[in-house]
């Protein structure tokens, strides 16, 4: 074969190859794309968190078993003109007004006392139900922005953080961070968190030495317009072998 010849088929070769090769990475580009290359959120998780626990209240007892008196504040970031919003509670006007699941937001439902269902919706949703209030929280693994009107639960994003969790939890942490969210309660007494609060929580499971497997969440709530500093609690889940005792009811105003 001739220099030209050869270097004609070297260049058609070539550009075939190429061809091909912009070819894949456009198919690539277009799987990413579409999601079809990225594992999910459930295929991806670094802790199982879905199952049925129980809260054990050791944490502010007599705060979250009973509801305490009017001006109880106790423990809270309250500033002045939360406090003064906490005086005027009133449960009759809450649940004349339909607003008897204040308490039952995402700012304060895992301080209830209550059993949760945790399942996944879907393969980016993670489910978690509290027989307390029958509220459902969605916690989305995507960047999507907060939006619509705002709700009792808000809007979560959730993300793994893998390796080493928090505390002895070994697998990795579940963060999320929940925010449009209506103006709610912290405790039952009334004393406030605003729309603008921001929740910020972290996941962690650890297992005791006979066996039984725990469910730490520890709990951030920033409110600009209440706090005077971000109110910091840690609560404590139990795992339970099956559904027996899940019992949902309605929000109670006190």
């Amino acid at each position: 074969m001739s220099r030209r010849v050869w270097l004609g088929v070297s260049a058609m070769t070539g550009r075939v190859a190429l061809t091909a090769l912009l070819l894949a990475c456009a198919t690539t580009v277009t799987s990413a794309q579409r999601g079809g290359g990225a594992p999910s959120a459930r295929a991806n998780a670094a802790i199982d968190l879905t199952g049925y626990w129980v809260s054990v209240i050791t944490e502010d007892w007599k705060f979250r078993m009973v509801t305490p008196k009017k001006g109880v504040y106790e423990t809270l970031t309250l500033n002045a003109q939360g406090r003064k919003v906490g005086d005027s509670w009133d449960p009759a006007r809450d649940e004349a007004a339909g607003e008897a699941c204040r308490a039952y937001s995402a700012a304060n439902i895992m301080r209830m006392p209550t059993r949760l269902n945790v399942t996944w919706a879907d393969d980016n949703t993670l489910r978690i139900e509290a027989d307390a209030g029958t509220q459902t929280r969605l916690l989305r693994f995507s960047r999507e922005a907060a939006s619509g009107v705002p709700s009792w639960q808000g809007h979560s994003t959730a993300e793994w953080q893998p390796g080493p969790g928090r505390g002895t939890s070994r697998g990795g942490t579940l963060k999320v961070v929940t925010t449009n969210l209506r103006p709610g309660y912290i405790r039952r007494n009334g004393a406030p968190h605003s729309d603008k609060a921001i929740v910020t929580e972290y996941f962690d499971l650890n297992t005791a030495p006979n066996g039984d497997r725990w469910l730490t969440v520890t709990t951030k709530v920033d409110d600009p317009q209440y706090f005077t500093r971000p109110y910091l609690t840690s609560s404590d889940f139990k795992k339970l072998p099956g559904a027996a005792g899940w019992n949902p009811t309605p929000c109670a105003a006190k």
